[in-house]
């Protein structure tokens, strides 16, 4: 099955800043395998909006130091701006784009939102699919009011109560986190400064007020224009052409006229389709005319997936501290496990294995599974390194910030540690399934099986010294003993299942793994 694929279009209360977008963006593309698609920024909602995809983990910690970023650089008590808004990182939807369910979004929103609310001490609230209450279901509701109200009945009404965070609100005020289905960010301009013929247009085309379904809107002046500001949230269902007429119409109604139109963000190709089919009332048209379509493709998504391998290499190799050891031992995990899923697939759908085709079906999607943890443990682990370059940092000149120093190392240390570990423990899983492919799994493939083993057994040794780094710097030297006997527990079950590999390997194709 071809790699899950996810969007992530985070709205950040700042534009008139432009290095504090910049520094929100540069977090965001840390992450190795997270693509920048777009960023758009407008000074008079002062909102700055970023489109992303890559593999699914990923994504989600791309999101969350994009949110981490945006609390350290934004007060909200100094920000104005014509956009409704709750938080610095004011709402971050995650959305489907292939091979992956909305359901599967919504636990990614989830987790984003345990982290945010845990680690940055936000209050998160979560919206559309991952709501868990009716009401939340709109962004509308839960923003109502905006960050100065919300401050104000935070802790105090139960209706606001977050889902995760505390019951409280700083500087950075409240994020809201939710999966949908993807829409389309629209805005039109019309031929007029008065602000009240856009708050009727967009009354009469938005659907919570009988206008048309899928279809958000709220009247707003920006640029001195009258705008229309819309989210259009299923184009098939309520095409784009569909809503530029009836805002035409309604404006005729008191004598203006559509100046010009603006998308903030990305559009589907299908939608600019269908709204010139509909224009032009091409009734027999096909997808398969369109001729970028037959001339590209997909190679645009593989240009992709290989300028982020380049950028790995190019950032292991520049002589940074960070990624380092631990960040190349996660991407060698990731690599076995890809070797294992190929060795899978190549097994699946042929006669010779029929017996084995469920097992394979089985091992391919835990192999899927244990590669996407494995890109994102990559920035984890340099993330959580940078964790700890920066408590050492911290200030010590009194004996109030010599402790809070110390103790932000001993945590920035623990998470240094678990961080590898929990490589470890992965290139663990991958090497089970590597045995179960190299044994079961199709002949042909023996030596592919064979270097995804090799590869896991090196990013489980690699990631084993990590651990041991940082755990002997631990003030509290029973958590390192704990940690150091977990990681000794695992390194034996390697080195078993390296004898086990090698057996096999001698039986099966005469390719001992040493």
């Amino acid at each position: 099955m071809p790699n899950p694929l996810v969007e992530c279009v985070p709205n950040f209360s700042e534009a008139r800043r432009p290095e504090v977008a910049e520094a929100i963006n540069n977090a965001i593309q840390s992450v190795t395998g997270v693509r920048v698609l777009d960023r758009h920024s407008d000074m008079d909602h002062n909102r700055t909006v970023i489109t992303f995809v890559g593999a699914p983990a990923a994504v989600e910690e791309a999101a969350f130091r994009g949110i981490a970023r945006a609390a350290e650089l934004i007060d909200l008590n100094e920000h104005r701006g014509e956009h409704p808004r709750i938080g610095a990182a004011d709402v971050v939807p995650f959305v489907p784009i292939a091979n992956i369910t909305l359901d599967e979004c919504v636990e990614i929103a989830r987790r984003v939102a345990r982290r945010v609310g845990e680690e940055l001490g936000i209050p998160v609230y979560l919206y559309e699919h991952a709501a868990t209450r009716p009401e939340r279901q709109n962004l509308e509701n839960i923003r109502r009011g905006q960050y100065e109200r919300l401050k104000e009945e935070i802790g105090k009404l139960p209706e606001r109560e977050p889902d995760f965070g505390p019951a409280e609100m700083g500087p950075a005020g409240a994020t809201v986190i939710g999966a949908r289905p993807f829409l389309i960010a629209y805005n039109v301009y019309l031929t007029t400064e008065d602000v009240s013929i856009a708050k009727k247009i967009a009354r009469a085309v938005r659907h919570s007020s009988g206008g048309l379904r899928y279809v958000k809107a709220l009247g707003l002046e920006v640029d001195g224009r009258a705008q229309v500001s819309m989210n259009l949230t299923d184009f098939r269902k309520t095409p784009v052409g569909r809503v530029v007429e009836m805002i035409r119409r309604e404006a005729g109604r008191y004598g203006v006229g559509i100046h010009h139109s603006e998308l903030v963000g990305l559009i589907p190709m299908a939608a600019l389709v269908d709204t010139a089919v509909w224009y032009t009332q091409m009734d027999q048209f096909e997808p398969e005319q369109v001729l970028e379509t037959r001339l590209f493709g997909e190679d645009e998504e593989e240009a992709a997936a290989e300028e982020a391998h380049l950028d790995f290499l190019d950032n292991l190799a520049a002589g940074s501290a960070a990624p380092g050891g631990g960040s190349a031992s996660a991407y060698a995990g990731a690599m076995a496990a890809a070797l294992v899923a190929m060795v899978a697939r190549l097994t699946i759908g042929k006669k010779k294995y029929a017996e084995v085709e469920a097992e394979m079906e089985a091992i391919l999607e835990q192999a899927e599974r244990l590669r996407s943890e494995l890109t994102a443990d990559v920035a984890r682990d340099a993330t959580a390194f940078e964790g700890v370059m920066a408590a050492y940092k911290l200030p010590k000149g009194t004996p109030g910030e010599e402790a809070l120093r110390a103790k932000a190392i001993e945590d920035a240390l623990l998470k240094a540690a678990l961080v590898p570990l929990e490589v470890v423990e992965n290139c663990v899983r991958v090497l089970e399934l590597a045995r179960d492919v190299i044994a079961r799994g199709n002949l042909n493939a023996i030596s592919d099986g064979a270097s995804g083993a090799g590869l896991a057994l090196a990013g489980a040794r690699g990631s084993g010294l990590n651990v041991r780094i940082n755990a002997a710097e631990f003030k509290d030297k029973a958590r390192a003993s704990e940690v150091i006997g977990r990681l000794e527990a695992l390194l034996e079950i390697a080195v078993d299942l390296e004898a086990q590999i090698d057996s096999t390997l001698n039986e099966r194709g005469g390719l001992p793994l040493e």
